[in-house]
């Protein structure tokens, strides 16, 4: 059997987990990121010697309230993550 080499998840499926981690039962909410920038000498340049360069990183991931509606990128923390209470009562109904 091959060995996996790479795992990977949906942008839904990042926000659901990071709803769940942070506990968080109501509301809507997006992924959030925030981006850096570094520079140095480290690309090599047309001339074959380093040359000057930057790169783009996301420095943090997190999750902020949306004013969209449910949907790929917007997720309803009370769906994906409800309180114990109300999980317990949705089993009930069902």
């Amino acid at each position: 059997m091959p060995e996996i080499d790479q795992y990977s998840l949906s942008h839904k499926e990042l926000l659901e987990i990071l709803i769940k981690k942070f506990g968080v039962h109501e509301g809507r909410w997006a992924l959030s990121m925030q981006f850096g920038i570094a520079t140095g000498l480290n690309l090599p340049s047309p001339s074959g010697g380093p040359g000057l360069g930057f790169g783009v990183l996301i420095d943090k991931l997190g999750i902020q309230r949306a004013a969209g509606e449910p949907s790929g990128l917007v997720l309803d923390a009370a769906e994906v993550n409800p309180t114990p209470a109300e999980s317990k009562g949705r089993r009930k109904k069902a």
